[in-house]
């Protein structure tokens, strides 16, 4: 699959944030990110059916809707993914693809499967960011290591991204309880630091607190990120295969329509206007 995917990683790259401007543009795409699990009980939550027509009858679609719906989501978009590559469609198979890799990700975040998805019940604001962004931003480049190896087939992607969801729902804890115990350790003028960011200054955390907390996590945020990325991989491959394995040298649709650009630069609009429709989980 290099054929096609490593020609245009930058656009894979470029892209992969679209889902989150479009948070910006409409207020369905929100729910998309993340499921606040822990609102069906406890793990494993087995009160929530794990087929969307079984949850949709239990809970209702606006029940689900309002706690996030991303184990349901990443499935949806593997049939549509599977679909551009039936058609041998270039330009679907890539918009795609890099969204797809966005909702995956998401489900590997352990915040993004549970309701204090920003510490906002435990005085700890700013957390969600700092595993997500902070840390590997810090460390990622130097310290840790993403070639995985190759993709595999996942045989039933339904099970695949619940596991995955699951695993996140688990970690969610430990992710929020490690945070408070080393802010008890560390003074506030030692937790974070005023760092210098396209010539304005910003308060972070600082890079001691955000060493010593990865370490305290045991690489977990490393571990995610390689799950991530073997999983978008992998459902990258399913699709492909899914859809007859078509040869990729012989792709249709190659160049992206007025229209498609026309997309892009509306996402991009909405996400300078800067205002989020809907709930806004990231403050």
């Amino acid at each position: 699959m290099l054929v096609l995917y490593k020609p245009h990683v930058d656009f894979l790259t470029e892209h992969a944030v679209d889902p989150d401007m479009r948070r910006y543009a409409i207020a369905q795409e929100g729910a998309r990110h993340y499921i606040d699990i822990d609102k069906y009980g406890k793990y494993p939550f087995d009160a929530l059916p794990r087929k969307w027509n079984d949850a949709r009858d239990k809970f209702s679609e606006d029940s689900l809707q309002k706690h996030g719906i991303v184990p349901w989501w990443v499935q949806t978009m593997l049939y549509r993914l599977t679909d551009a590559f039936k058609e041998k469609n270039q330009v679907k198979i890539l918009k795609l693809s890099a969204e797809i890799g966005h909702y995956i990700a998401d489900a590997h975040v352990p915040l993004h499967a549970n309701s204090n998805h920003n510490g906002q019940y435990t005085h700890q604001q700013g957390i969600h960011g700092f595993w997500e962004s902070r840390v590997p931003e810090l460390l990622a480049d130097k310290e840790w290591d993403f070639f995985i190896g190759k993709a595999d087939y996942i045989k039933d992607p339904g099970n695949f991204i619940w596991q995955r969801v699951l695993e996140s729902a688990a970690a969610a804890d430990t992710v929020l309880e490690y945070e408070k115990e080393l802010s008890e350790q560390f003074p506030a003028d030692q937790k974070f630091s005023f760092e210098n960011r396209n010539g304005i200054i910003v308060r972070q955390y600082s890079s001691a607190f955000t060493k010593a907390y990865d370490m305290k996590l045991k690489g977990m945020v490393e571990r995610r990120m390689r799950m991530a990325i073997y999983s978008v991989a992998s459902f990258w491959y399913t699709a492909w295969v899914n859809a007859g394995e078509p040869d990729l040298t012989k792709l249709s649709n190659k160049e992206f329509s007025a229209d498609d650009l026309k997309e892009f630069e509306n996402l991009s609009n909405a996400w300078k206007d800067n205002k989020v429709k809907g709930e806004d989980r990231e403050e």
